[in-house]
């Protein structure tokens, strides 16, 4: 039997590895030496970022665990305990090391003075409850601190993705930490590390939760379970990096003359190489793992030394300046002060398709949705199963229309014209959901995922203790359904939700999700193929479908003749001197509720008729052949029945 890597050593090597690179990384990129302002001294120069690499690497250790735990563990594994303990351990030296980290910060931002009067911790307790920057930091901690406790209680996988789920919410705070929001490219560079923290956590911590779980648990299919995970970090590293290269380094000339880009080029070899082992493992070492192959744990041992060298350069580069800023500079329009970019020119016809504005999350969320389905759906195909292509073109149709919405010219106007806005929100909550439903992506998961037999839990697993949890069966009956789908149309724009989701980054994506799943949900009450929780006949389709257009038109009939800007510190004070005025561009958008987003209520009510109709032939050919069965005893019992109350009268 193969003995996996002591993660001990794995652990040094990590270390070792990460104190190498942000040595090099501070020499190359000029962190490491004096500020020409104000220069804290070597201690907090060099202390600070050697305390934010302990705690990025207990962070990723907790995460990438929990992920990999989800994915790959039984819960009554002997693996799973000690994989338990293992991140508790993580956790706890994250929660440590992230305090250490955020006092050293406020360190930095006074310039290093430190007392013990009261004066400097008032002021300290202000930088965490104040300003933007301790805030999100003691979040992070916060949750650090949370899951160390609430890991020990970790019993069974239910409570496990619980867990895993407030591990990946803490990666938010550090996101926004990373970039001011007075920027043009603010939206994407937080994507870009928020994707990149994801990416980097759980492909170490998973590597470390496998070889802590393969000691207890000697099996092939955990190292095959943790080579997709892998696969999919890799992924979402390369593109998160390119991303954040694109913003912060600009020319090609930066690559090369700057300590910025130089750092850069270095991560990404180490990246590459880390890519290339990944490609090793699932091309040569997975297949032969049951033979005595030491060598895939060397090769695993030296990654860790590599990953080391990875996250120290990254650590680096966030203490080096940027070659290239998008800051607004000089007399700042008011569209520059509200969003952090120029007014864009007047939209015309060519607008709609030639306009753009890559959101990176949502494409990559669209190109997951589009890839998994097709995957799954090939595989259908290669067993011999049937797929209706409808059902595929329906769904590829809504990935497009979700990603056009997300990243065309959505994107670019919905800031400045309520209308754009408004349009937006109709097809996000309509015209998505119309198309995605009809594909029955659960029902495709059920068929095509390989189903598990060791109680651990898959895609497939997971999908369907989702959908048949009781919160999940409550918020899909139709009547619950209907009344999130009408009532988050007033909660929305007639509370401070409007506003928030109009200028935080975080509450535009809140937005998109709440409208996406909503609409999603309705749809799927009328007209879904997977199955539900309750299915009400198809007049009662029908009646509820009427009575939410009613409610849909009233909302559009109130927006399209209110004399009140909803929003007019936005979209009054955004100095836009072309198209509509703000309160006349308010009003088509009340006009495009009311009109143009009783389209997709239509298509459903055809919808729902047309399989009304279908239904009732289904029916009428059952009770035929039933009929024809029994030598039609159901027909002759009738007739009888006939006769006798003819001749009681």
């Amino acid at each position: 039997m193969i003995k996996s890597a002591k993660w001990p050593i794995a652990l040094v090597l990590l270390l070792t590895g990460s104190a190498i690179g942000l040595y090099l990384g501070m020499v190359v990129g000029g962190a490491a030496n004096p500020s020409g302002l104000i220069d804290v001294g070597p201690w907090l120069r060099w202390g600070t970022p050697a305390t934010r690499i302990v705690f990025e690497i207990a962070q990723a250790l907790t995460i990438g665990g929990l992920v990999f735990m989800a994915f790959a563990l039984s819960a009554k594994s002997h693996a799973f305990s000690r994989a338990v303990g293992f991140v508790a351990f993580s956790a706890a030296v994250w929660a440590l090391a992230g305090t250490g980290y955020l006092f050293l910060t406020y360190l930095n931002i006074t310039g290093g003075l430190f007392s013990l009067d009261n004066l400097f911790f008032d002021q300290f307790w202000i930088f965490l409850t104040s300003i933007e920057l301790g805030q999100l930091l003691s979040l992070n901690v916060l949750a650090a601190y949370l899951l160390a406790l609430v890991v020990l209680l970790i019993r069974n996988l239910t409570s496990l993705i619980f867990a895993a789920a407030l591990s990946l919410a803490s990666l938010i705070p550090l996101a926004f930490s990373g970039h001011s929001a007075g920027s043009a490219s603010h939206a994407l560079a937080v994507n870009a590390l928020g994707l990149h923290l994801l990416g980097i956590c759980i492909w170490v911590g998973g590597l470390a939760a496998l070889i802590i779980s393969y000691r207890r648990d000697p099996r092939a299919e955990l190292v095959a379970r943790y080579s997709s995970l892998a696969l999919f970090s890799i992924g979402l590293v390369a593109v998160s990096g390119i991303s954040s290269a694109q913003i912060r380094i600009g020319t090609l000339e930066n690559w090369f003359t700057t300590g910025y880009g130089q750092v850069t080029l270095m991560k990404t070899a180490m990246l590459i190489l880390l890519a290339g082992f990944g490609f090793l493992y699932r091309t040569r070492f997975i297949a032969k793992l049951s033979e005595a192959n030491s060598g895939f744990w060397k090769l695993i041992t030296v990654e860790f030394l590599i990953f080391g060298v990875s996250m120290g350069l990254g650590t680096a580069l966030a203490r080096t300046p940027n070659p290239v800023s998008d800051y607004p500079v000089g007399d700042l329009t008011p569209a520059e002060i509200l969003t952090g970019s120029k007014l864009p020119a007047e939209p015309g016809a060519w607008s709609w398709i030639t306009v753009w504005e890559i959101d990176l999350l949502w494409s990559i969320i669209c190109l997951a949705l589009a890839g998994f389905y097709l995957v799954g759906v090939l595989r259908l195909v290669r067993r011999g199963d049937n797929w209706p292509i409808a059902r595929t073109i329906s769904w590829l149709a809504g990935c497009g229309l979700l990603f056009y919405v997300t990243s065309g010219y959505f994107n670019v106007y919905e800031q400045y014209l309520f209308s754009a806005h408004m349009l937006s929100h109709m097809l996000l909550t309509m015209g998505v959901p119309v198309l995605l439903v009809p594909g029955a992506p659960v029902t495709l998961i059920a068929r095509a995922a390989i189903k598990r037999s060791d109680d651990s839990r898959g895609l497939r697993e997971w999908v369907l203790w989702a959908v048949n949890t009781r919160y999940a069966q409550v918020i899909a009956h139709p009547l619950v359904a209907a009344f999130l789908f009408a009532s988050s149309l007033v909660v929305f724009y007639f509370t401070p939700l409007f506003g928030w989701a109009t200028r935080e980054h975080i509450g535009h994506q809140w937005m998109i999700v709440h409208f996406v799943i909503t609409g999603y949900l309705f749809v799927q009450a009328l007209i879904g193929v997977d199955p539900g929780p309750y299915r009400l006949g198809y007049p009662q389709r029908l009646i509820l479908l009427i009575g939410t257009l009613a409610f849909h038109a009233f909302f559009g009939l109130a927006i399209m003749n209110g004399q009140t800007l909803l929003l007019p510190e936005w979209f009054g004070a955004m100095g836009r001197t072309w198209g509509p005025t703000p309160l006349e561009d308010q009003q088509i958008g009340g006009a495009i509720a009311w009109g143009i987003g009783e389209i997709p209520t239509a298509i459903l009510t055809l919808y729902v008729a047309i399989s009304w109709s279908k239904s009732d032939q289904r029916d009428a050919k059952r009770l035929d052949r039933a009929s024809d069965r029994s030598g039609n005893q159901d027909l002759a019992e009738y007739n009888e029945w006939l006769e006798r109350i003819n001749k009681g009268k």
